[in-house]
């Protein structure tokens, strides 16, 4: 019940959405005083579902769960600490009619809870699930086009391609050595291109905000996410061989155009801001890196 109130935001935006014809399924993940307050809220919403779980199955599970409940031409997702723009069912809607693509996301946005951390550079908002400098189509999140995948909180599939699927694979995080893994996403839209030939097409105009609450501006809690989405990455690779092209164009980018473009600005127009995240940004790329060889190690 903690993070209630942020929940009911969540629902709120998803209720006040431009586009109409919805369907809302709210699923409870195995907790019964949250169930029971989502249906005392909302159980009387003509346009809401919900749907509670006798146990806890994991984010995954609960996305699928979600997902068969659901009866519409098309499944999105959104977390529970998220805000959708009103016209974020629209955006994605307008994608679907207007191009033969079997899933369609957007872009993430911050909402700093506790204030925007100046030494995150903008190159490393993936961790904080935000949509960072060189994601999208030729590495500029301003640019619509197809991608391997978009975030969780804001990835959406023609529901009948993600039966098809089989949905999440609720077994990452669960097997024995990965309980650390993340990449629920990235496994599904790998299989997605396998089976269809086609990835995520990403538009940038369908907007969901994710709140970033304080612990997640701690360089500390920083750093240990870097290592362990770094350890993520080797393990995806292991259940996705061909999962790794987009970081390694994303590394090449960093290494080669971002990092040598700041170095120059912080020469020309020297800042402690410009420092701090020149220097944030190597501390974060080591320990990306560290958790890849981490992954290598458990994962050989």
């Amino acid at each position: 019940m903690d993070r209630y109130e942020d929940f009911r935001e969540a629902v709120e935006s998803l209720l006040g959405q431009t586009y109409d014809d919805t369907e809302i399924v709210l699923v409870s993940d195995g907790n019964e005083t949250v169930c029971e307050h989502i249906r005392d809220d909302y159980g009387g919403v003509e346009s809401i579902i919900v749907h509670c779980l006798d146990e806890n199955v994991g984010l995954l599970a609960a996305r699928n769960a979600g997902a068969e409940a659901a009866s519409g031409d098309v499944v999105a997702f959104m977390d529970d600490d998220a805000i959708a723009d009103e016209e974020w069912v629209a955006q994605l809607v307008e994608v679907y009619e207007t191009k033969d693509v079997p899933a369609a996301g957007g872009k993430m946005t911050p909402a700093w809870v506790a204030g925007k951390p100046d030494f995150l550079p903008e190159e490393f908002y993936w961790l904080v699930g935000v949509t960072h400098r060189g994601f999208g189509p030729d590495g500029d999140p301003e640019l619509p086009g197809e991608v391997r995948n978009t975030f969780g909180s804001n990835i959406s599939f023609r529901r009948e391609v993600f039966l098809d699927l089989d949905g999440f694979d609720a077994d990452i995080g669960g097997r024995q050595g990965d309980a650390n893994l993340q990449g629920g996403e990235t496994e599904l839209c790998a299989r997605l291109r396998e089976t269809y030939d086609q990835g995520v097409y990403y538009n940038p105009q369908a907007e969901v905000a994710h709140k970033v609450f304080d612990y997640r501006t701690s360089p500390r809690w920083l750093i240990d996410r870097a290592f362990w989405q770094g350890y993520s990455k080797r393990g995806m690779e292991e259940f996705v061989p061909q999962s790794s092209a987009e970081e390694s164009d994303f590394l090449s980018a960093l290494l080669f155009s971002f990092v040598p473009a700041r170095i120059s600005r912080l020469g020309s127009s020297p800042s402690r801001t410009g420092f701090l995240q020149i220097l944030f940004l190597s501390v974060l790329t080591g320990c990306v890196g560290l958790g890849y060889l981490y992954g290598v190690y458990v994962w050989r």
